[in-house]
């Protein structure tokens, strides 16, 4: 099958056709007046799931039906049930696990899916266990394989001999999950000279590999012996639970791929009957395959596919590689030069794209149709090695991206690591861009995982990952992720990963402010359609042609590194874009002078480091200029096309098209990269060349971006600080395209309230740290005015003495007393603290009629106000101000500060709990001690 008709397949089930009738859809659309009806009380079906780990299936009814009531409370609306791998270092206290797959196993969903149904609660299902799936009964082809390499570097003349066996233990990858059953054999061995330049140059030897080794005479000079190396069932499932352990699944392999997704529907269906009854979506998680590259037919379907034979140079187009496939070693091949070296990443672009086909046909395709078969929807991280990172989602019904919570959010935003202050991962943008293109509305993310911050992630910090999640594209977060643990089980209890989702963490009272909050965002946005009018193509074939297909979330390496940050820098500007491909580019259409593709239209088009292209994708981009549209062309202008066959033709025919390019120096337009800042670099861009923002944001900053969404009536902006220690304050100018016949409003996601700005085009905006404004602009036009709290005033008092009283939450408490605020972790009685510190201190009004404020600066934790012994409300992140009126008397008042530390700092002093220890106190995760407390300036004024 041809790239064009491949990308055309993919794109047949678009835009939410299989949605229409789904449980998923059931709430809505609302009538359009109820949009902030929605908003306020949104349904179950909007609020955060869970990713619920079944931890090593060790599994009761009675708890299953415990923790769900649990989570309900908690404001969870739903649960991807998600077996998994007993973690290690836990007291699993005898219990016996449940095998996946038996009657018990079985038995014991029908009792989660029965009392989900009577609480309102959605399941999904995870396809097998752990990732990716596989099974102990899968054999031969059905296992995953893999093609290596093992070289030596040799100088001649030498007589040089190795045996197969060392050559193929050397080639053994280097992986997360070996499986202990891999079977490894020798396929090719060549000699090349070091550097090589010429397929004349390499010798074969492989007619040695019967004889179990290779015996060779080099001659003078360096020399590099390469021996191919393929392994059968070369990886494990990663933390799979019992019955779903073993070796992983080949997802090349059709047949394989049928017999295991019926197994499992046979196996659950012929006891409960259809699954539709009980589940929204089956779910795959991300496609961590460790370079899983090889299936039987691989190279006869090569050669249909691209015309011509790649075996003889299967060696020369792969790397060293390390865990999860990426490459560990550049250097650990020959140098290659001149026309061999091009010829190699041309047919190393080849073979990535015939992975990728196999991959959306063999499984992707399959599996959308399986879910379809049984009335289910399918829920696929469609990223990883293997997957075209955009296209790779275009059949699935629920793409899902991840976010994930790690040191450096809202601290820092690098200009040089794409990991670095960030939760969206590379994959969300490719993967909500793809929604877009398609129409759908539902995005989900695996959201707030955690391996780095775990017992030290505060409703703040999650708030920031999940606002930035929300940036990127995602409509419903799937939280990562609640732990099967019974309430008996030794503290902390079964933490198989992640943020510490449970009722023993100090800030699980205040959770349900946090979901509420999460559930608001997601109603209303699933029920618009996110605006885009700038396309933004990445160098994916590039990426293919000089390193292979990458490892996503986080590949190995990003070609080029500074990719992310374009898109950034386009949010950050006022603007926003999709991520497109070549064969989105083809497919398109040009209509009033823009690209359109589907339901959406495009006025420019910025290329990020291309130099390889198609000649038809040229063609369309000429007729896109030719039309009215403009170009950018970040560091390069493309110069040659991709892959080898055929190649001399086609690369003059890009050479052609680029000329014809140029022909429109206005609009198709080189531009440098920028030396570091990339924010002002696009500001400049739009000056420059007269690019409108639809909201102008008077000082741009990498921590302050947005996000715009549209309704039949109704424009939203949704607009985030993503700084937990500095605010921003800027003035905003919104465009006639969304103020025009509208009222402007901000509709707050943590009371759902809404309030109409004062002026309409124009606002100057505080924005606090950690802080949002959701912008609605619609046709109601009555209510309340909006108006800041005062952040200061007149007649400031500050508190005296404070009287502190400790309840760890070990059940111990302590009291303690300061003159002035500090922060605890700076205080050796008080560093190791975890639980809530009440803080005492009282103040003297004389007019309690004025409207009076509290505000307690800054504070590390959930802090929660009562004001003379009656609540006066909870605030959990960014700024703490506390509205008082009608809660003061004249003279004597009391205030009372409930803060919810973090539980980081006492799990280091666990030096007997091996589950504490591994997550706060070894290796990478020797977690820094965090700051804890109010620090204050705490004022009182009017």
């Amino acid at each position: 099958m041809k790239r064009r008709t491949f990308l055309r397949n993919g794109s047949l089930l678009s835009g939410g056709l299989w949605l229409a009738n789904s449980p998923l859809v059931a709430a809505f659309p609302p009538k359009k007046e109820d949009l902030y009806t929605l908003f306020q009380n949104p349904p179950a079906i909007y609020r955060p799931f869970v990713r619920w780990w079944w931890n090593g299936d060790k599994v009761n009814r009675d708890e299953l039906i415990r923790e769900l009531r649990l989570m309900k409370e908690a404001g969870i609306g739903g649960v991807e049930i998600n077996p998994v791998k007993f973690p290690t270092r836990t007291d699993d206290m005898g219990t016996p696990s449940v095998r996946w797959l038996s009657n018990e196993w079985i038995d014991l969903l029908k009792a989660t899916f029965d009392e989900a149904e009577k609480l309102g609660l959605t399941c999904d299902l995870i396809v097998g266990s752990g990732w990716p799936f596989g099974a102990e009964y899968l054999q031969g082809e059905e296992r995953s394989q893999i093609l290596t390499i093992t070289t030596r570097k040799l100088e001649g003349p030498l007589e040089y001999e190795a045996s197969l066996f060392d050559l193929c233990k050397e080639g053994d990858p280097a992986i997360t999950s070996p499986y202990t059953g891999r079977q490894p054999e020798v396929m090719q061995l060549k000699l090349v000279p070091n550097p090589l330049s010429s397929v004349d140059q390499i010798q074969d030897l492989s007619s040695q590999i019967k004889s179990g080794k290779v015996v060779v005479n080099i001659p003078k000079g360096k020399h590099v012996l390469y021996a191919l190396v393929k392994t059968h069932g070369f990886m494990e499932v990663i933390n799979g639970a019992p019955g779903a352990d073993g070796p992983v699944l080949n997802h090349y392999d059709a047949a394989a791929v049928k017999k295991y997704l019926n197994r499992m529907t046979d196996a659950i269906e012929g006891r409960l009957g259809p699954l539709k009854k009980h589940v929204r979506a089956l779910f795959t998680d991300s496609m961590e395959l460790e370079g899983a590259n090889w299936s039987a037919d691989l190279m006869a379907e090569f050669r249909k596919r691209r015309g011509y034979d790649l075996v003889p140079y299967l060696p020369f187009l792969l790397f060293k590689i390390g865990a999860m496939g990426n490459i560990w070693d550049f250097n650990y091949t020959a140098e290659m030069t001149g026309e061999f070296k091009d010829m190699i990443e041309r047919m190393r672009y080849d073979f990535a794209l015939t992975q990728t086909e196999l991959l959306e046909e063999r499984f992707v395709s399959y599996f959308t149709q399986w879910c379809r078969e049984h009335g289910l929807q399918s829920r696929i991280q469609a990223y990883g090695r293997g997957y075209d990172p955009l296209e790779g989602s275009f059949k699935v019904d629920l793409p899902e991206c991840e976010t994930w919570i790690k040191y450096g959010l809202g601290k820092e935003m690098s200009g040089e690591d794409y990991r670095i202050g960030r939760a969206y991962t590379m994959a969300n943008k490719y993967l909500s861009s793809a929604a877009h293109l398609k129409g759908k509305k539902y995005v989900s993310a695996e959201e707030l995982t955690n391996t780095d911050m775990v017992f030290n992630d505060t409703l703040e910090i999650l708030k920031i990952g999940g606002d930035q999640s929300t940036i990127s594209g995602v409509t419903h977060p799937i939280f990562h992720g609640f732990n099967y643990s019974p309430p008996d089980a030794p503290f902390p209890g079964w933490v198989r990963y992640g943020t510490y989702f449970n009722e023993k963490n100090t800030w699980w009272p205040y959770f349900r402010h946090f979901t509420d909050y999460k559930a608001r965002i997601s109603a209303v946005l699933q029920q618009a359609t996110m605006f885009a009018d700038i396309a933004v193509l990445p160098p994916v074939p590039d990426t293919w042609s000089l390193y292979g297909n990458q490892n996503e979330p986080f590949p190995g390496l990003i070609h080029p590194n500074y990719q992310s940050l374009v898109w950034e820098s386009i949010h950050q500007n006022g603007n926003a874009c999709d991520y497109v491909s070549e064969g989105v580019i083809r497919d398109s259409v040009v209509k009033n002078g823009q690209l359109t593709y589907g339901p959406r239209a495009y006025h420019t088009l910025v290329l990020i480091n291309i130099e390889r292209t198609e000649p038809d994708t040229l063609k369309k981009i000429h007729a896109f200029v030719q039309a009215g549209g403009r170009v950018f062309c970040v560091e390069t202008i493309p110069t040659k096309s991709l892959g080898w066959h055929n190649r001399q033709q086609r690369d003059a025919e890009v050479a052609a098209w680029v000329s014809k390019l140029q022909a429109f120096p206005d609009r198709f337009i080189r531009v440098p990269k920028p030396e570091k800042a990339f924010t002002p670099w696009f500001t400049g861009i739009q000056k420059q060349y007269g690019i409108q923002p639809y909201l102008k944001l008077s000082q741009p900053d990498p921590f302050v971006t947005q996000i715009r969404y549209q309704t039949a009536d109704a424009d939203l902006i949704l607009l985030i600080n993503s700084n937990m220690d500095k605010p921003v304050s800027l003035d905003l100018s919104f465009s006639d395209s969304i103020t025009a016949k509208k009222t402007g409003w901000i509709w707050d996601a943590v009371t759902g309230e809404r309030f109409r700005l004062p002026a309409q085009k124009t606002l100057s905006l505080d924005l606090g740290p950690a802080d949002c404004r959701l912008f609605v602009f619609d046709k109601t036009s009555k209510g309340t005015d909006w108006k800041p709290l005062p952040l200061t005033g007149s007649g400031e008092l500050r508190p005296g003495r404070w009287e502190l009283e400790f309840r760890h939450i070990d059940g111990s408490v302590k009291k303690g007393a300061l003159d002035s605020l500090v922060d605890l972790k700076d205080r050796p009685d008080w560093v190791s603290f975890a639980g809530s510190v009440l803080y005492r201190t009282e103040v003297d009004v004389t007019d309690p009629a004025k409207p009076l404020f509290l505000n307690l600066g800054k504070v590390y934790g959930v802090s929660e106000l009562a004001v003379n012994g009656q609540p006066a409300g909870v605030q959990w992140y960014g700024r703490r101000v506390f509205p008082l009126a009608g809660k003061l008397k004249a003279g004597r008042n009391t205030l009372e500060i409930k803060v919810a530390t973090s539980m980081g700092n006492y799990m280091k002093t666990l030096t007997d709990n091996a589950v504490a220890q591994y997550w706060t106190n070894t290796g990478r995760k020797n977690q820094p001690i965090q700051s804890m407390g109010i620090l204050g300036p705490v004022t009182l004024y009017s």
